[in-house]
């Protein structure tokens, strides 16, 4: 899978962990920075992610900040994007299955980089439920951004 990667100064070492890990199963990584630990805003780190799975360059998305509160809500300013912080294995795979996410978002100062790496293989591995039910809530959402296609 191709995934888009990125984060802030506060997700920056957990990133970093992350990268060869995810390269070794098999994903193709697009890495949006931050490329080092200097302060950087997340906003302008979350645009890019989310444009690339917009266009199609990635398929999902990961979000490292402090606590992956800011990566989220910066994520789900965009329209057409669902993103969810997870820091559970439940939530890591659900978010998916129910609600179609396309962006995990995860707090480098909350958890370590094996669980980091356990949420985001659930958050990989998991298909959205195509059940009416599903489809139709995440519509409701897409109409809720103005992302809604008719």
């Amino acid at each position: 899978m191709r995934i888009a990667v990125g984060g802030d100064h506060a997700g920056f070492a957990l990133k970093q962990q992350l990268l060869k890990p995810l390269e070794e199963m098999g994903h193709e990584i697009l890495d949006f920075g931050s490329y080092t630990p200097e302060p950087v805003d997340f906003p302008d780190i979350a645009r890019k992610i989310c444009h690339a799975i917009l266009s199609g360059q990635a398929e999902r998305g990961i979000m490292f900040c402090g606590t992956g509160v800011g990566a989220a809500i910066a994520c789900n300013k965009v329209p057409g994007i669902r993103a969810s912080v997870c820091h559970d294995l439940y939530t890591a795979h659900q978010c998916v299955e129910h609600d179609d996410v396309q962006v995990i978002a995860l707090g480098g100062q909350i958890i370590g980089h094996t669980v980091a790496l356990e949420l985001i293989e659930r958050f990989l591995s998991a298909r959205f439920n195509d059940s009416e039910e599903f489809r139709r809530r995440v519509q409701k959402l897409a109409q809720m951004d103005g992302s809604a296609q008719e």
